[in-house]
């Protein structure tokens, strides 16, 4: 099956869709840097102005805790990702979404738009004659409010529970995403009590980065309607697996898949090669983009399924980055998943960075180690270093430590969401490593 493709409307098209469905109100949709999803609606009279001139507002209110001051922005709506939700405010009053693209009253692009970050990453990928596609497994909870991790179920993987609360709320979702035009390719019961899963299918990584905060939206959005909460919090139970983003990606010139080797024992192009060496390499630097909140690093620990070490392999599902096996007349399959991404990043700057790594190790043309294909979590410091294996940062102060002296993720965030990245991660640790946790106080309280 070939990857998911939007219908890609014209600014007539749109205007056409709005009147024949009976579309009164558009919502604008951008995220600010940390990846928190900003909206504002318009009547269907404003439509026409705002595909051609874009929408005003206030700038200096987006850019989350470590806030600069901006002057007003102009939010131009991408009319190929118009769609009408599948819900309506009120009896016969439908409501349709577009994404935007972020620019100053002066009409060129805003630097902050996380958006034209990865438009940007793509156009250096083009350039090189590749085109980007991604397929991540976003896994979330739920839970019965957003007060305390309260499970729904205690089921496991890929469990079938009898009067399991979730199935349902899974078809709804998944009913909800296809009325939105994001094609699903299976949903599933994840390993932890609650946690659940819901696939969607490969995508060129502009396309599937407005997937993925659609479907976020989406997964909250059935949620509430059922009286209960939907959380992509990364590890919101201690001892349960954490929900990760498990990020699959290639490499297309034209219609070939550029990662693919008939000839190759693990059937992976020079390209797939360098691409894995540069996803490898970089890992550590990129890490604050792909794990951006204090609670990524308690996922982020072995035996846990999540990557906690520096290696690749075919089986190995302790690696960071996982070769799946090829199948016969399956080349456009060919593809690296990169497993420690967790699905509370912002997509437009975790797939920016991922592609600026890969592409810088076909640039410099990086050999991977060798693969590991037994549990990496089962070796001891002695056997790591041995092997030369080297670990992710632990936690966010390590993750911002390495990011401060990355010019590759500079250069991919440009310096205007990289220095506003950093400032808002510092002030995010600075608060987290001042506060006294429960587990301080039923440890140390009464032995102190």
């Amino acid at each position: 099956m070939g990857p998911a493709i939007r219908p890609g409307y014209t600014k007539e098209e749109v205007l056409k869709l709005v009147e024949e469905n009976g579309v009164r109100f558009i919502k604008l949709w951008f995220t600010d840097v940390i990846g928190i999803l900003k909206s504002f609606t318009i009547t269907r009279d404003e439509l026409e102005t705002g595909l051609d001139e874009g929408m005003g507002f206030d700038g200096s209110s987006i850019m989350g805790f470590a806030r600069i001051e901006e002057s007003d922005m102009i939010a131009l709506p991408d009319p190929a990702t118009f769609t009408i939700l599948p819900w309506e405010l009120a009896e016969e009053v439908k409501v349709a979404v577009m994404f935007c693209d972020i620019h100053r009253p002066t009409g060129e692009h805003f630097e902050g738009d996380p958006r034209w970050i990865l438009k940007r990453a793509l156009q250096k990928a083009k350039q090189k004659g590749f085109t980007c596609y991604v397929g991540p497994e976003l896994e979330y909870f739920y839970f019965k409010s957003s007060t305390k991790p309260e499970v729904l179920d205690h089921g496991g993987y890929f469990d079938l529970i009898p009067l399991d609360f979730a199935t349902p709320l899974r078809k709804e979702t998944i009913l909800a995403l296809e009325k939105l035009g994001v094609p699903v390719e299976y949903s599933h019961h994840e390993v932890a009590p609650s946690q659940h899963e819901i696939d969607l299918r490969y995508a060129d990584a502009l396309t599937m980065a407005d997937f993925c905060m659609l479907y976020k939206f989406v997964v909250k959005e059935v949620a509430v309607r059922n009286g209960v909460y939907a959380t992509f919090m990364p590890k919101p139970i201690f001892g349960e697996n954490g929900s990760g983003m498990h990020t699959h990606q290639s490499l297309f010139k034209g219609e070939k898949n550029a990662f693919f080797d008939p000839d190759d024992s693990y059937h992976l192009s020079d390209v797939a090669r360098h691409y894995l060496g540069g996803l490898l390499k970089f890992a550590p630097e990129i890490t604050l983009v792909l794990n951006q909140w204090v609670n990524s690093y308690k996922r982020l620990v072995p035996g846990f399924e999540a990557p906690a070490y520096i290696c690749w392999g075919t089986k190995n599902r302790s690696a960071l980055v996982r070769v799946p096996e090829y199948k016969p007349g399956k080349e456009h399959a060919t593809r690296l998943e990169l497993r420690s991404p967790d699905p509370a990043c912002n997509p437009y700057l975790a797939f920016a960075v991922m592609l600026a790594a890969g592409l810088k190790g076909v640039e410099e043309k990086i050999e991977p180690p060798k693969p590991v294909e037994i549990d990496v979590y089962a070796l001891n410091e002695k056997e790591l270093r041995e092997q030369n294996i080297g670990m992710l940062p632990s936690n966010l102060y390590d993750a911002i430590k390495l990011a401060e002296k990355n010019e590759l993720l500079r250069e991919a965030l440009g310096d205007h969401v990289y220095d506003t990245l950093l400032a808002n991660k510092r002030i995010e640790w600075d608060d987290y490593r001042i506060r006294v946790s429960e587990y301080e106080i039923k440890k140390y309280l009464p032995i102190l």
